[in-house]
């Protein structure tokens, strides 16, 4: 497999460290080098947070450069326009349907884009975008917390590497309670409801 940038961005909350630690460990249980790097600095209390994750046969930097990353996932539609920048031209974007308006936007004068916009702004950079209700899907299933479960599915689903890898390692992440949950949540986003 080629080397491979990945680029994970949420609110805190949203289980986006969770994401990319299985992005990372994936990378490892196929036999690549993987390293991650995140920024969550105000994450507990709804702020924005960041990963950068890198498989390649060696890699010595985590950190991905604005205009390489293969797949970029967003959990958030703001935080996915606002860092759009680091996808290359024509790489995946999976994002969530869903809005987490910051404090900006609820109590300042500063406007929640609408999703038209939102949209306009990703295709400028590629027009592989897949648009998940990860929100509502684990609704459905009985358990918002597994929303980054189904964008793990979701990615998966367009990516070159077995499912059964991906599951493996979900699985090995998360508490024994919660295992089947996460597991029908993956299947979920890689069949897109």
């Amino acid at each position: 497999m080629k080397k491979t940038n990945f680029f994970v961005v949420g609110v805190g909350g949203q289980g986006t460290l969770l994401a990319s630690n299985i992005i990372a460990e994936t990378g490892l249980y196929i036999g690549l080098d993987a390293k991650k790097s995140e920024v969550h600095g105000m994450a507990q209390r709804g702020g924005i947070v960041t990963s950068h994750i890198r498989w390649d046969e060696h890699v010595a930097s985590p950190l991905c450069e604005p205009g390489t990353v293969d797949y970029f996932i967003a959990q958030e539609m703001l935080e996915g326009m606002r860092w759009i920048h680091f996808l290359k031209p024509g790489g995946t974007v999976i994002i969530s349907h869903q809005h987490l308006p910051p404090t900006s936007t609820v109590l300042g004068s500063v406007v929640y884009p609408s999703d038209e916009e939102i949209m306009t702004k990703l295709k400028e950079w590629t027009d592989n975008i897949l648009m998940i209700d990860a929100a509502g899907i684990a609704n459905k299933l009985g358990n918002l917390r597994v929303s980054n479960s189904i964008l793990i599915g979701a990615l998966s689903s367009v990516m070159d590497v077995s499912p059964e890898d991906w599951l493996a390692v979900l699985t090995s992440r998360v508490p024994a309670r919660h295992k089947e949950i996460n597991r029908q949540a993956f299947l979920a986003g890689r069949a897109g409801k």
